[in-house]
């Protein structure tokens, strides 16, 4: 029997992706040769294609976000290229907006990121004197220990003191922090891949080859830009609103053993001609220019997890565009233009398109629309996700139930009082705001509950199961699940897990609000007052989402739901009650269960395709024992779990072959409605967790390996968690530590897997959440 310090996992742990191992192993053995006779030379090009393979397994998990540390972000040789930074992108005390340092944006060469205040990590003219060479080097020299916690002077929090040394500042650095060379906190390179990245950098850190497009690629790029950059009113409408809804996704195109990967942006040049990129604080901003295209630029980066959009165009894509905003019978009389008031508004912005397009574009691809705010450049969000609960349930308004006229009438005439949270001056008086938003969103709300009386009143529409939209029948979007794991998030397809606490239905109106405050308006690198405010105004949005859902409950369970989701908060309890009268119309389904809510979302999980979410389902190939284990995790809520992290990942090993599966922890509290004080807010004993089949979660917080037919005895010990200690003890038997010599075999091995589960939407996992020991 392995000993807890050699998990069973070592006896059968995968190598790393095919062809990374064998290919450095080969060239690593190739160089050692070169060291004894120069006969046979590496080319530069396969050097660095090597190289640039070990960054992204490597140094691209733990830099590759916006808080990546010193912001080294190497998701593309031009992050390496531009260096390093003193300055943090996240900065909580921040009073004034800083200034912009994005990767492909804000500056285009060398002598642009010096201006900016980032300092080399490679030296080309003295290798062995750069900042990444030796950092490499100081691991090399002082590895960590393989077993037990690590020694101390370790920082894994996300707010810790960053030390980024500088060229001339690294004598000091190693003579006081001699084992925090790279990577940080974590075994060093293998033998192979060591030798193989000091090669690289002794030559200067050449880039890898960009491979070429394919001819069928390109003339999708030509077809693409062509069509979104038409001469009418009506097509520079639609192709702005696809550019302020589409900026932040990984474009891509069909076309079979070739993945090259494009972002939508705004170009002073023409298609066919090298791009000269506008870059804007916001996507609605003024270019600058009173002519303009929107052009596909390509991007050389690694896609990162966390950060990942994929979106596919192709023909039909294009053909659906058109029957969306060419086809329909209006005119764009005028423009509009780009004041800050009218272009942080899409309901004035784009009041020329009817309501049914809009939504249509949104909801048919609901789970890309919101995972941009999931997914989006926002690495650190606990303050704007603290704003939603850690697992609820997302259902859509049926779009046939729109009243294109009508819709659009009413929202044209309260688009004033949907204007959102617009950051004028860059400082915290912006603050001063929040109660102007606050009373227009009531505005709204008085007469949206007037609007969606007479709608019911006058066109017979019933608020029942058909007004819930069930994807047309073949569309798996109209059922999400969203996960908060502190201060990240996950948004799958289909209903995952049991029957949350809350649930949400949103219609096109809170749909686009969401995307312009936290994707299209929201700012990195803005003041304090800006997250603060986005963060307020979404309280908003997330108990409109609630109170939808909660109309279509009968109505004596409506206040005994909201009281249940609201304990503690009265001011929400008063503003539910009071302010809508709507709280009072019976529902018009006829429940049959003492359970409403389970049943209405039990029922809309039958009708709606792909719901039931089988590829999440952990009970799929298993056996009888392992099943009744992991079920045991999924029915025993308490306290217990919470001493586990907010995403694990667990690598279960037996005859038939490792699999995977992710713990998630979904945590319990009297309510969501403030801003602070959360951990007095917590209520331990409703904790539960969530059990999927292979990954969810950009961030894994830990990794554990298991024999199958060691879950029944994994499940008891996590059942039985009362201590810390308790949580210690099963890392030392499960867990993988951070200096595990193994750990970047299991790292490999579960993104290999991941690529496997989906090669297009999977990227790299990061590793700032690794708990530290």
């Amino acid at each position: 029997m392995p000993t807890a310090r050699t998990p069973p996992a070592m006896l059968n742990a995968a190598p790393a992706p095919p062809g990374i191992r064998p290919a450095l192993i080969a060239l690593s053995m190739l160089l050692l040769s070169v060291a004894a006779s120069a006969a046979t030379p590496v080319t530069d090009a396969a050097l660095a294609q090597r190289a640039e393979q070990i960054m992204e397994q490597r140094c691209m998990v733990c830099h590759g976000c916006y808080d990546a540390p010193c912001q080294l972000k190497l998701e593309a040789h031009q992050g390496l290229q531009r260096g390093a930074s003193k300055d943090l992108v996240y900065d909580s005390t921040r009073l004034i907006a800083d200034n912009l340092t994005r990767l492909f944006d804000d500056g285009h060469s060398e002598n642009d990121w010096r201006q900016l205040g980032f300092y080399p990590v490679i030296d080309p003219g003295q290798p062995q004197r750069g900042v990444m060479y030796r950092l490499l080097q100081l691991k090399r020299d002082n590895p960590l220990p393989e077993s037990g916690p690590l020694p101390a002077g370790f920082d894994f929090s996300l707010y810790r003191d960053q030390q980024c040394p500088r060229q001339e500042e690294f004598d000091d650095f190693q003579r006081d922090y001699p084992l925090w060379g790279m990577p940080y906190g974590l075994p060093g390179l293998a033998p192979d891949e060591h030798a193989v990245m000091i090669e690289w950098l002794k030559r200067g850190a050449p880039a890898p080859p960009l491979p070429p497009l394919s001819p069928a690629v390109e003339r999708s790029v030509a077809r693409w830009e062509a069509f979104l950059n038409g001469e009418g009113n009506k097509e520079k409408l639609m192709s702005r609103y696809l550019y302020e809804h589409l900026f932040l996704a990984a474009l891509h195109f069909e076309q079979k053993g070739e993945t090259a990967w494009f972002r939508l942006v705004r170009s002073a040049t023409p298609p066919g001609r090298p791009l000269d990129l506008l870059a804007t604080r916001r996507p609605y901003d003024d270019p600058g220019r009173k002519s303009f295209y929107y052009r596909l630029q390509r991007m050389p980066t690694v896609p990162l997890a966390k950060t990942h959009l994929p979106y596919r165009l192709d023909d039909a894509r294009m053909d659906w565009y058109r029957q969306l905003f060419l086809e329909p019978d209006y005119t764009v009389q005028r423009l509009p233009g780009y004041k800050p008031k009218l272009a942080a508004n899409p309901f004035r912005t784009f009041r020329a398109i009817p309501v049914a397009s809009r939504y249509r574009f949104l909801l048919n691809e609901a789970q890309f629309t919101i995972m941009n705010f999931i997914k989006g450049p926002v690495c650190r969000g606990q303050v704007a996700l603290n704003v939603i609960d850690d697992q609820f349930w997302v259902l859509f308004a049926n779009p046939d139930n729109i009243d294109p006229e009508n819709d659009a009438e009413f929202l044209a005439r309260e688009s004033d009082n949907l204007q959102l949270p617009v950051a004028k001056t860059g400082t915290v008086i912006d603050l001063l705001a929040w109660r102007r938003y606050a009373e227009a969103h009531e505005n709204y709300q008085r007469a949206r509950r007037k609007h969606l009386e007479a709608r019911l009143e006058q066109s017979g529409v019933r608020l029942d199961y058909d007004s819930l939209w069930q994807g047309d029948g073949h569309n798996d979007n109209a059922a999400l699940t969203i996960f908060r794991h502190f201060d990240t998030a996950s948004v799958v397809k289909g209903f995952v897990g049991d029957v949350p606490k809350t649930a949400w239905v949103i219609g096109y109106p809170l749909l686009e609000r969401i995307h312009y405050l936290l994707v299209a308006g929201y700012d990195v690198y803005g003041a304090v007052s800006h997250q603060l405010e986005s963060r307020l105004y979404m309280d908003f949005l997330r108990m409109e989402g609630e109170f939808n859902f909660l109309l279509y409950m009968p109505q004596k369970e409506r206040l005994a739901l909201h009281a249940h989701w609201y304990r503690g908060a009265e001011e929400a309890e008063k503003h539910f009650q009071i302010r809508n009268s709507l709280v009072n119309r019976p529902t018009d389904i006829a429940f049959a269960s003492s359970d409403p809510k389970r049943e209405l979302l039990r029922t809309m999980q039958a009708r709606i395709p792909g719901a039931r979410a089988p590829s999440w389902d952990y009970r799929r190939g298993r056996s009888e024992q392992a099943i009744a284990a992991l079920d045991s995790l999924v029915q025993n809520r308490g306290a217990h779990n919470s001493f586990l992290p907010e995403a694990s990942f667990v690598n279960i090993i037996s005859a038939e072959g490792d699999t995977a599966i992710t713990l998630v922890r979904n945590s319990g509290f009297t309510n969501i409605a403030e801003l602070f004080r959360e951990e007095e807010r917590r209520l331990p004993a409703e904790d539960s967790l969530t059990v999927v089949q292979g990954f969810l979660g950009a961030y894994p917080n830990y990794f554990f390996q298991v024999h199958e037919k060691e879950l029944p005895q994994f499940s008891r010990k996590i059942g039985a968690l009362d201590s810390p200690e308790a949580f210690d003890a099963l890392r030392e038997r499960y867990g993988v530590r951070r200096n595990a010599p193994w750990f970047w075999r299991i790292s490999d091995k579960f993104q290999r897997m991941y690529q496997e589960q989906d090669p297009v939407t999977a990227g790299l996992f990061d590793y700032n959440r690794y708990h530290g020991d």
